[in-house]
């Protein structure tokens, strides 16, 4: 893909204030801390308006210019946790709001939004139901003709501790059908709502991460997003850009620590040779090579595909499911190269292994991506009947 000189200067820009705002990273992981300076720094740049609409502040950018520069923040940042915030923030209220949202609902939260004084969060997930969204608990009962009354829970809420704004996904139909879900745009000062201590975790550790607690919520029937029994339709759209956004993030962590291992290989000698020089040590990191390679293709090809509205479910599973395999395999092969020194937490390999490990987990596991493949493959129904005309 070719990239004009105003995308460059905006990666490039990216590119530098990571290097900035990525410094004492390694603390912040040990104290499971946010950065509120990184944050602002961040929101200064302009990097959580990129695809938003100039009319609200935003940059106006297109998928694949917003992931080249988010490529860039995540091959120059190390401080991870904060990458994934601000993937978080963008694609989990901005996107759907811009997207879904009535002019209203622009015009009084897409501001806050692009600017990022106004944090924002979703809440999808259930503690009993992990990837099964349609089987999801939270229920929305209309309360009159202008208001809806939220009760139910909600789990692994990243950014749940700092956000102002969250998107909330509840049941407003019968379960296991598509059209029974609903979008609603809930205020954290919000009666009824509350917000879990920060929970501790593996990996990804200064994004913060909670639960929710929705007792007798009423949000107005204003802040539902797009239309009542829209929701599964939001989450399909919010999806496709959390995976593209968030793991091209994960790309640039990937070409830095290919970057690293080269460099350590054609400078660490053992037994009177540069490691590099060793067949068992260069097939590892040309295997860095190709995963990188074959990851950014995944994601860049599967953005055009979405760009250009073609049906691009299954490459977005793959995408998914290549690029958080490869991150994790990339973190461990490092590991490997730098032998003790990658296993001393001061390195930063350890950590993101752990970070890596995440991937495999968010946006729905391996083994769902790979379900879904399957089924999308039709493997989940039985072929049909020959006869000896043919198929019927």
């Amino acid at each position: 893909m070719q990239w004009n000189e105003d995308q460059k200067a905006l990666r490039a820009a990216a590119a530098a204030l990571g290097a900035v705002i990525g410094d004492g990273h390694l603390e912040r992981d040990a104290d499971a801390s946010f950065s509120r300076d990184g944050w602002k720094r961040l929101c200064e740049a302009g990097l959580p308006g990129l695809p938003f609409e100039p009319e609200y502040g935003g940059l106006g950018q297109s998928l694949s210019t917003t992931m080249y520069v988010l490529e860039g923040l995540g091959h120059s940042c190390r401080d991870a946790g904060l990458n994934f915030s601000a993937s978080t923030h963008l694609v989990s209220a901005g996107v759907p709001v811009q997207r879904f949202g009535s002019a209203e609902l622009k015009r009084r939260f897409l501001p806050g939004i692009v600017d990022g004084s106004t944090i924002g969060a979703h809440a999808i997930t259930e503690a009993d139901g992990g990837s099964d969204v349609m089987g999801m608990r939270t229920t929305a009962v209309p309360d009159g003709a202008d208001a809806f009354v939220l009760n139910g829970s909600k789990a692994f809420v990243s950014n749940g501790p700092i956000a102002d704004l969250i998107v909330v996904y509840a049941r407003t139909g019968r379960p296991g059908n598509p059209a029974g879900l609903t979008a609603f745009l809930v205020e954290r000062d919000t009666p009824g709502l509350t917000v879990g201590r920060p929970i501790a975790k593996m990996g990804l550790r200064s994004s913060p991460l909670c639960e929710l607690f929705l007792d007798d919520v009423r949000v107005p029937r204003s802040q539902v997003i797009g239309s009542v029994g829209a929701g599964f339709l939001v989450l399909d759209h919010v999806m496709k850009w959390e995976i593209l956004c968030s793991f091209v993030i994960n790309v640039g962590e990937m070409q830095h620590r290919l970057e690293q291992c080269v460099s350590y290989a054609r400078t660490r000698r053992q037994f009177g040779r540069h490691i590099g020089s060793y067949q068992s040590v260069s097939n590892l990191i040309v295997g860095m090579r190709i995963d990188v390679e074959t990851s950014r293709k995944w994601l860049y090809d599967t953005a055009e595909k979405i760009v250009g509205r073609e049906n691009a479910a299954v490459d977005v599973a793959i995408s998914k499911l290549v690029v958080s395999e490869a991150n994790v395999r990339s973190a461990l092969t490092a590991i490997q190269i730098y032998g003790g020194h990658g296993y001393m937490a001061e390195v930063g390999l350890e950590k993101e292994l752990r970070n890596a490990v995440a991937g495999t987990l968010y946006s729905g596991t391996t083994q769902i991506q790979q379900q879904r493949i399957a089924a999308l493959m039709g493997l989940g129904r039985p072929a049909p009947a020959r006869t000896e005309q043919g198929l019927e």
